[in-house]
């Protein structure tokens, strides 16, 4: 190890007390949505004192951190998440979700927490800092476009990051490994929405009617045809329906069918196709049958794309703080989403995952993301703070220039 990345090892190990107070405080309280109030008051809290410009977000309760080195230089943009999800805890722990219907399922509350803990240990080397880090305390991940609204705030044009870097807890990796992959990482996320409307009647006496209800069917059929027939493996897209909603009573054939469901996509292009396939299919079957149809695609994420050079440079560092069997090269895709992906299309840079597994447990048995019983190992918090100030500061001595070391 260099010195430089070992005293950043020993320093997340002196922030592990207050880290694990905030992270707690705010697990116990989660909020949902663009605006968590409470959240950001803890950790603005936490950030109190610090030599820091807090600039806050108009339309959210968001906020960037401004951290101006001794001298100029590369800015650095480092994101943690906030809110949290609209699932019913069931973990079990001291700190617990205290409110009704809302967790910290996905770990954003250890995100908000490591940022801090990087944004005070950072704050203490100011003096030895050429250049800028903006923390950027995101809410609204899930679903809601946090990140964009935030852009659009303009908290990212003044000073405009050079790059920028994410943290990820995974429950079912193993605990302490890190893992990325240059590329797509994570898929566009569009919301499917479909009303097929046909003719209503007596359930015994379909011929009178134009039963909507296996229009539908097949129209899920054919949706998943598109996919395994039309669809390159090497170019991956999804479509799932996940609801159906038609009916009111057992012996009458409804005038209509609700569909929704997700598109995900990890290119441009096949997000563009797979639109206009799921507008033409439906309609299309729908028409077959005498039925007709409209459709509706709610744009959701853009795909999540990595810099190549950004990941490198994480598997460096990963190397030099921890051993160079610590960084795991993430084989494919994942298809889940991340508004970090608004960022990554704004400035190059990579989001990477933590493994939070205990030491004494499979990892891939254990409950997963957005799971009422996601626990977190908390030990291995202090390598996301470590990778944090780590990034941040060999990206301003160096820029690209060790990326790859």
């Amino acid at each position: 190890m260099t010195l430089l990345n070992t005293d950043f090892a020993a320093a997340a190990e002196a922030e592990f007390p207050a880290m694990i107070a905030l992270r707690r405080a705010i697990h116990a309280d989660p909020e949902i949505g663009l605006h968590c109030a409470r959240t950001t008051d803890k950790l603005k809290a936490a950030l109190a004192g610090l030599p820091l410009e807090i600039r806050d977000s108009s339309s959210t309760s968001g906020f960037v951190a401004i951290l101006r080195g001794a001298r100029p230089g590369r800015t650095v943009l480092l994101r943690g998440d906030m809110d949290a999800l609209p699932i019913h805890e069931e973990t079990g722990l001291d700190f617990a979700s205290t409110t009704a219907g809302a967790m910290h399922a996905c770990g954003h509350d250890t995100h908000s927490a490591m940022l801090a803990a990087a944004a005070r240990i950072l704050s203490a080397q100011q003096a030895s800092l050429e250049g800028t880090v903006v923390f950027m305390f995101q809410p609204g991940e899930e679903g809601h476009h946090g990140a964009r609204f935030m852009i659009e705030d303009g908290l990212l044009d003044d000073p405009a990051p050079d790059v920028a870097f994410a943290l990820h807890i995974w429950p079912t990796l193993p605990g302490g490994m890190v893992t990325s992959r240059p590329g797509p990482l994570l898929a566009s996320t569009d919301a499917l929405n479909a009303t097929i409307r046909g003719k209503g009647g007596h359930a015994a006496m379909p011929y009178d009617a134009i039963d909507p209800i296996p229009v539908a069917c097949e129209t899920v059929g054919a949706l998943q045809a598109y996919i395994a027939r039309r669809v390159p493996f090497f170019d991956a897209a999804v479509i799932s329906i996940t609801q159906i909603h038609a009916g009111t009573a057992y012996n009458v054939i409804p005038e209509t069918v609700e569909l929704k469901g997700t598109l995900r996509t990890l290119s441009d292009v096949r997000r563009a196709d797979g639109r206009a396939a799921f507008e033409r299919i439906v309609k299309g079957v729908a028409e077959t049958h005498g039925c007709t149809a409209e459709t509706r695609v709610d744009q959701g994420y853009p795909a999540c794309v990595n810099d190549a050079r950004a990941v490198a440079m994480v598997e460096s560092l990963t190397a030099d703080l921890f051993g160079a069997d610590q960084f795991v090269p993430m084989p494919s895709p994942i298809m889940g989403g991340e508004d970090f992906a608004y960022v990554l299309q704004r400035v190059p840079g990579c989001m990477a995952f933590v493994g939070v597994a205990p030491p004494d447990e499979q990892a891939e048995g254990r409950p997963g993301l957005h799971h009422a019983k996601m626990t977190v190992h908390e030990d291995w918090l202090q390598r996301g703070v470590a990778l944090h100030c780590a990034f941040a500061t060999r990206f301003l001595a160096t820029g690209w220039g060790e990326a790859a070391r």
